[in-house]
This record gives structure tokens, C-alpha cells and sequence, in this order.
């Protein structure tokens, strides 16, 4: 399904998407397009992109791209696929009771709580907030561990 939506390689491509898009959430998707988790993810996206197209614009982002690892290091893509939201160039956290606010890990259960979600995140942008609740139950949110490097 990663077909259907834009696939973006360059630094430059990023760059562009998310100063150009304007009273929108930016939905970018890092991850690879041959990890299963991805593909399920990628389906949902897909599917609801039409749905969401009044307010959101999804894209994904091949992490395995050279000219993309700025990116991947700054918003410390280390678990695939990571999904990160901005509103206006502006990146936008989500308070999902997970240890990282910056970004959602792992695959929707549906297509309704992605729905939901951007949904969450667009009313909060347009209210001036820079992070919102998530408003799926604790059981629909993806459980991961974090490992930090170093420490």
C-alpha cells in the first residue's frame, strides 16, 4: 500500500512537506517498505488519507535513506514504524502514556483510531497547543520499551 502514498527519500523532500503544509496536520510515517508492521500501518494510512484529506496530509519517509538520517537522528527513530506529527512546520507531541510524547510507535489497531488521533492533534493544534491527550484507551496504544544508548 505504500504506493498510494508519497514516498519521500531526500532531505529536501521532508524539508519542503513540512514547511509547505499549512493549517494541516503533516502525518510522516518513518519506517521501511518491506517491514510487515510497517505494511499493516501503511494500509491504515492508505485507507484513510481520503478520509482525512480536509485536514490532514499523510506521507511516508524511507528511514534506510541516506540523505534522510538527519531526521532519523534528530527525532530518534530507533523503533519502526514511528509515525511524527507537525501543524504549521511546527512538530506536535501526544501525551499517550508511553515514555516518548514525541512520536506514536508501532501500527493503529484501525482505522478509526488514526482517525481519532489526527483528529486529537488538528483540534489542539488549531486551539495553540503543542501537545494533546491521546484519546484512544490504554489498551489500543502500542506498548514498547525504551533502550537508551550510553547510559
Amino acid at each position: 500500500m505504500s504506493y498510494l502514498l508519497p514516498t519521500l527519500t531526500r532531505k529536501k523532500e521532508v524539508d519542503t512537506i513540512i514547511r509547505d503544509t499549512i493549517d494541516k496536520v503533516l502525518v510522516l510515517r518513518f519506517g521501511r517498505a518491506d517491514d510487515a508492521v510497517c505494511l499493516q500501518l501503511d494500509d491504515i494510512l492508505a485507507k484513510t488519507a481520503h478520509e482525512v484529506s480536509k485536514f490532514a496530509t499523510v506521507a511516508l519517509v524511507d528511514v534506510d535513506s541516506e540523505d534522510v538520517q538527519v531526521y532519523v537522528k534528530y527525532f530518534d527513530i530507533t523503533l519502526i514504524p514511528s509515525t511524527i506529527f507537525f501543524f504549521n512546520a511546527h512538530h506536535m507531541k501526544m501525551d499517550s502514556g508511553t515514555a516518548d510524547h514525541t512520536k506514536w510507535v508501532g501500527a493503529f489497531h484501525e482505522k478509526q483510531d488514526f482517525i481519532d488521533v489526527v483528529e486529537a492533534i488538528f483540534r489542539g493544534a488549531m486551539k495553540g497547543k503543542s501537545i494533546v491527550n491521546c484519546p484512544l484507551p490504554p489498551e489500543r496504544i502500542p506498548k514498547y520499551q525504551l533502550l537508551y544508548k550510553d547510559v
